[in-house]
């Protein structure tokens, strides 16, 4: 079992002030209590929970709110914030960069500065940009430029877009998020884009939202229409496998079972959710995780360390310098 300051987490948000500033008293999600934030808030936390670092990224609504030209600068300003905050904690924090979407080919030009210039880990994505998932063709070029990198790249999900779903008055970050992961998943899998791109190190949250559960169901396609046989996917369970999923908000007996069955060991990483979600959650993930009786030490090790320390060799590389 990891011991102290080995946990890696994948699933930590930040609330940079030129964001805050930015997103002001907008409803970023709709029901969700909006937390403050600051890296001394994170940092605390984590040392309490034996978290060596954490790699930080933006939540819904991401910089959907602004217009074109704003969202580039916004997107701008968090990316450098990142960098500033790293150089600082070098060892402690990474950072998936923010993209300027729907915009791609801003985005592919802050996709270059960010990893580029500034030397970020990763590229944090929503599940949606306007009324299209990730699977949608438009977006095909820049993650295939993404996978040619060899980037990481954290999925978060955000308010499914259309406006007319009803959603019972209930946040919907308290189970349609959940959805909205399935949802653009689904899209990369029958549009072929986890087929075409097989290096496309995606990290689904929370889990992977409800594809453990349908898993098998999705394999159906064909099955329930015809017109689906040329789309489905040649091995729908072996593309959910080469996914990556966070156990954030998840480390818990009813969702861990179904995602160590579809999911491998070296496929899971950590996840604590704070800010969003608060400190004492934090403490119910970790426990959570040290005591599931489905991973030996061996496996455990791997989801709360080494799998991460895999995927952002910078950080890897600064943490071998503590030791």
């Amino acid at each position: 079992m990891p011991q102290a300051t080995d946990l890696i987490d994948v699933h930590h948000h930040a609330i940079p002030p030129a964001y805050a500033q930015a997103l002001g008293d907008r409803v970023a999600i709709p029901g969700v209590d909006y937390p403050t934030w600051t890296p001394e808030e994170s940092l605390e936390v984590m040392d309490r929970h034996s978290i060596a670092a954490s790699v930080l990224s933006i939540t819904a609504p991401g910089v959907t709110f602004a217009d074109r030209d704003e969202a580039r600068h916004l997107a701008r300003q968090v990316n450098e914030y990142y960098a500033e905050l790293i150089a600082r904690h070098p060892a402690r924090f990474g950072a998936f960069a923010i993209l300027p979407l729907p915009d791609v080919a801003a985005a592919k030009d802050e996709l270059a500065y960010a990893v580029d210039e500034l030397g970020l880990d990763g590229i944090g994505l929503l599940t949606s940009y306007g009324n299209r998932y990730l699977g949608d063709p438009e977006f095909e070029p820049l993650l295939a430029e993404i996978a040619e990198r060899g980037l990481p790249v954290h999925v978060h999900p955000g308010t499914p877009p259309a406006k007319d779903l009803a959603t019972f008055d209930l946040p919907p970050s308290l189970y349609e998020f959940t959805f909205e992961t399935t949802r653009t998943v689904i899209s990369l899998l029958f549009n072929g884009v986890l087929e075409r791109l097989p290096h496309l190190k995606l990290i689904v949250s929370h889990a992977g939202g409800t594809l453990p559960f349908l898993a098998q169901r999705l394999t159906y396609g064909p099955t329930i229409g015809k017109y689906l046989t040329e789309r489905a996917p040649s091995d729908v369970i072996a593309s959910l496998r080469g996914l990556y999923y966070d156990i954030a908000m998840s480390a818990n007996p009813y969702a861990l079972p179904a995602l160590t069955e579809l999911a491998a060991p070296d496929r899971i990483l950590f996840g604590s959710d704070f800010p969003f979600m608060p400190a004492a959650h934090t403490t119910e993930n970790v426990t959570g995780f040290a005591t599931y009786p489905g991973w030996n030490d061996q496996q455990r090790m791997a989801i709360g360390r080494t799998n991460a320390l895999q995927l952002f060799p910078r950080l890897a590389e600064q943490l071998r310098g503590t030791v």
